[in-house]
């Protein structure tokens, strides 16, 4: 008769468990194991602090891994390379001695500018992957001054806790996108006279925050109470990095540039154009008159914009990046074993399209799955497709794509 044998952490008896380990007289059952492997998983160091400059990815290397990932904008990354790269520096250089000790190096949060879908939100999600640091995003729209119904300015910090799975020191060196900062400018050139809690009082909320301050904030997030415990983050080594289309602020540029000289050699009004390529010449004046407080303008030293994208650039983001969307439907019917093909003039009329939509390199991906979705619905049923071409007519006037059939020549799907 079989022993009958017990573990010895829980004691569950050997027909109560899938199985049990023997070692040098004792036993340990699956379920044990298990347990044990997710306490070690959930107290597991997070990810390795840099805490020496050597490790730190040089200016030309993070600029050559974002050029992976965003096309074009070759001036923004270039300034964000070397912004990133001194703050992380800023952060380490605590621990060298040098002739200039008493030299404190200030925070360089940064501000881009630029239509929307030109790569600012990529662009930073992509700095904190290279540097392996938290990132988290807050939306500025939803931001309300304390104490008004809305999520209070400190809940951005919550964001970045939870995404550095709580450890404190991992978040305080973390990198912060704040979207839609134009969306929080107050009303007027004067100053505010009454609550404007979305506006002036959300950007005098951040002034300590984008400085550096010690935010108590509740670690699941929602509303403080007193009873509650807080969570302290010191947020003087978090990079912020804000962003936003800036509508309407390249006409602010446009005036500020236009000659006042009267006479009959004065250029006239119309030699400056309001594109949004003028975002590339703003200063911190055009900014206090879009509706922003000096003092925030002050705590967002590093200003670059991205350029609108040119068809051009919207042919590179749709085929060449690592993840670009045409790789991504390429791998999605390589999986049922189908070979998926664009003729060049196909992704010509794919770019054109998305460029109607007026929203960067987001209307790409919607164009993209109005042509590809009665495609992908219908190949499944078609027996023995080998491959799949997409032509222009495809996308511009909703025909099938031409289907290649196991040892067939390539015939049109049936719609």
């Amino acid at each position: 008769m079989q022993e009958n044998l017990n573990c010895s952490f829980c004691n569950r008896n050997s027909q109560e468990v899938t199985s049990l380990i023997a070692g040098k007289g004792v036993y340990i059952c699956d379920v044990c194991v298990q347990n044990s492997v997710d306490i070690l998983r959930k107290n597991a160091p997070t990810g390795q602090l840099r805490t020496d400059i050597s490790t730190l990815p040089r200016p030309s290397e993070i600029k050559r891994q974002l050029d992976e990932h965003v096309i074009g904008q070759t001036e923004a990354k270039e300034v964000l390379s070397v912004s990133v790269y001194n703050h992380y520096k800023r952060i380490q250089a605590k621990n060298l001695v040098s002739a200039f000790d008493e030299v404190e190096i200030e925070k360089s949060n940064i501000l881009l500018l630029g239509p929307t879908g030109t790569g600012k939100t990529l662009l930073a999600q992509t700095l904190a992957r290279i540097l392996d640091v938290p990132f988290a995003i807050a939306d500025a729209t939803t931001l309300t001054e304390a104490g008004y119904v809305g999520d209070d300015v400190e809940s951005i910090i919550v964001n970045l806790l939870q995404n550095a799975d709580y450890n404190v020191e991992r978040a305080e060196r973390g990198i912060i996108y704040v979207d839609e900062i134009d969306k929080i400018t107050r009303k007027s050139d004067s100053a505010s006279i009454t609550r404007d809690v979305s506006g002036e009082g959300v950007q005098q909320g951040l002034l300590k925050i984008l400085e550096g301050t010690v935010a108590g904030i509740p670690p699941k997030g929602g509303r403080k109470h007193p009873e509650q415990p807080l969570v302290y983050v010191n947020t003087r080594n978090v990079l912020f990095i804000c962003g936003g289309a800036f509508e309407g602020l390249e006409k602010v540029i446009a005036k500020r540039k236009r000659p006042t000289t009267i006479g009959f050699t004065a250029p006239t009004a119309a030699t400056v154009e309001e594109s949004m390529e003028l975002l590339g010449d703003v200063e911190p004046e055009d900014l206090m008159k879009f509706g922003f407080i000096p003092e925030f303008i002050g705590r967002l030293p590093v200003v670059t914009a991205l350029h609108p994208l040119t068809d051009e650039a919207m042919l590179d983001i749709l085929t060449n990046p690592k993840n670009a969307i045409v790789k991504q439907y390429q791998k999605l019917l390589l999986l049922e074993g189908i070979e998926l093909q664009f003729e060049h003039e196909a992704l010509i009329a794919l770019v054109h399209k998305a460029q109607k939509r007026r929203t960067g390199a987001r209307a790409l991906r919607g164009v993209m799955e109005e042509v590809m979705n009665p495609i992908m619905f219908m190949l499944p049923d078609v027996p023995g497709v080998r491959k799949c071409i997409v032509t222009r007519e495809v996308v511009e006037r909703d025909a099938s794509p031409l289907l290649e059939l196991s040892e067939q020549p390539a015939a049109r799907a049936s719609s």
